[in-house]
């Protein structure tokens, strides 16, 4: 429980999709700090010990959970709602904090070249999350953060919680993490803030479509910044943000043509094929590694007609 809290948001406090019709799960002033009870992305329908039979059979109805909403006293649209990010509690489940990375068909960078479901669950230290073991001779440095986090759009009705949005929702970006601050538009009275989706670590990219997805408490701090014009999110961060990865360099493989998207899928690919070819590793199990700790790179768009895009995978996986 964190103490220096003026609010809990627990687990039950949930809901799924965006809709500024949803009713507060509390009411609070700028200033104030609250702990989020935040579920997996699969809110539960995984588990430590979970199958793959368990992926074949997952609801989308139920993905991406997120806790609030939150009403903030003065947001109206036009300010900026400012969140402080501090920090994450991993929660143990079957004595572990625990996470899941899955190939769920349909869904994915290389959604046609990997067509079967797959699931790698993943245990590590709740007190001391620093890496999470990879197989038997593999570890995956750890940076939780949140995965879905922003406020109600403005538009009426249920919209999904799948794709990102000017208001924030599933950015899936991985410096989302203890000690950053994000600014988010706001669109409706009172934003109605929402976060979920915690990840335990996450290339960016996050290619096969799933992180180490891991449920975990998080503590945010909420400010208002009256008038303020504001297009898109936008954030700011503590310090370094590769640190966790820096520590032994890199493999990076390239894609080069015309076309962004297809230079992504060449480069994810060629780390595939190569760590299939140092590691002996399955392809679906290289790509669902990627996805946890690789990172997708724009490295030239101006020399047209060809735009090159890198991924890095770090070496210290497997140091």
């Amino acid at each position: 429980m964190c103490k220096a809290c003026d609010y809990t948001i627990h687990g039950a406090q949930h809901h799924f999709g965006w809709d500024n019709s949803f009713v507060p799960a509390e009411t609070v002033a700028p200033g104030s700090t609250i702990e989020f009870h935040c579920h997996d992305s699969s809110a539960g329908q995984l588990g430590p010990s979970s199958t793959v039979e368990d992926v074949k059979t997952l609801d989308f109805g139920k993905i991406n959970p997120v806790s609030g909403p939150i009403y903030v006293e003065g947001a109206k649209p036009g300010d900026v709602l400012k969140v402080t990010i501090d920090s994450f509690t991993p929660r143990e489940q079957e004595g572990s904090a625990w996470g899941w990375t899955a190939n769920i068909p349909g869904f994915g960078l290389l959604a046609d070249q990997f067509e079967d479901p797959a699931l790698t669950i993943w245990k590590y230290d709740a007190a001391s999350p620093d890496k999470a073991l990879w197989g038997s001779e593999g570890k995956v440095a750890l940076k939780p953060f949140c995965g879905t986090i922003g406020v109600a759009p403005a538009e009426k009705g249920l919209h999904s919680i799948v794709p990102p949005r000017r208001v924030g929702g599933n950015l899936d970006i991985r410096d989302l993490a203890a000690g950053t601050t994000l600014y988010l538009p706001v669109e409706v009275d009172g934003a109605l803030f929402s976060v979920g989706d915690t990840h335990a670590a996450q290339g960016d990219g996050e290619v096969c479509g799933t992180a180490i997805e891991s449920p975990m408490n998080c503590v945010l701090s909420f400010d208002l910044i009256k008038n303020e014009t504001l297009k898109f999110p936008r954030f700011t961060t503590p310090g370094p943000v590769t640190r966790h990865l820096d520590t032994a360099g890199y493999e990076v493989t390239t894609g080069i043509g015309p076309d962004l998207m297809s230079g992504a899928r060449d480069a994810v690919s060629g780390m595939i094929d190569l760590l299939c070819a140092q590691r002996g590793m399955s392809a679906v199990d290289a790509y669902m590694l990627v996805s946890t700790c690789g990172d997708l790179r724009i490295s030239e768009i101006v020399d047209m007609p060809n735009w090159v895009v890198s991924f890095y995978f770090p070496r210290n996986v497997f140091e």
